[in-house]
């Protein structure tokens, strides 16, 4: 098999894993799954809720797996999540604003929970079973801090960092 063959077949496992551990639970709260495969193919899989006022909410996984080469034996593959809310501006254009965080820096930086090493956090995993973990970990964050905050029910402290433009 060839490495780019072996890296769509992981992103692919990712994918399967992803929708197994996360898939009721944002389900649950009204997202769906978006099947896109280009997007698949480069590693980013997407939930997304339009909400009654016809604004919108995106979960998205980047993942990036690595597999064993001269340069990178035995390095982890990886990902982060990125939440981007779109609400409808009362405006006399009637122009839409976006806000963009990643979970980790909304739940580190912005509600100041000290639960991930850093703002610039990446979940990594080697197997399956580490990968079930992370995506539980990051899903549970997601569940907690990235949905509400979503939705406009969940507002950090320091609100300006976060605020639609």
């Amino acid at each position: 098999m060839s490495q780019a063959q072996d890296r769509q077949a992981s992103q692919e496992y990712f994918k399967t894993l992803l929708r197994t551990v996360v898939g009721q639970a944002f389900a649950a709260a009204g997202y769906h799954f978006e099947d896109a495969p280009l997007q698949a193919a480069g590693g980013r899989f997407r939930f997304v809720k339009i909400f009654a006022d016809g604004g919108c909410g995106w979960i998205d996984f980047q993942a990036l797996v690595t597999s064993d080469t001269m340069w990178s034996v035995g390095a982890p593959s990886r990902f982060r999540v990125q939440l981007t809310r779109q609400v409808a501006k009362t405006g006399a254009m009637g122009e839409s604003a976006k806000a963009s965080r990643s979970l980790s820096r909304l739940v580190v930086e912005d509600f100041g929970v000290r639960i991930l090493p850093s703002a610039d956090h990446w979940w990594t995993y080697r197997d399956t079973e580490s990968l079930g973990n992370a995506l539980a970990g990051a899903g549970h964050l997601v569940v907690g801090y990235g949905i509400p905050w979503l939705a406009g029910e969940l507002s950090p402290p320091n609100q300006e960092a976060t605020d639609l433009a």
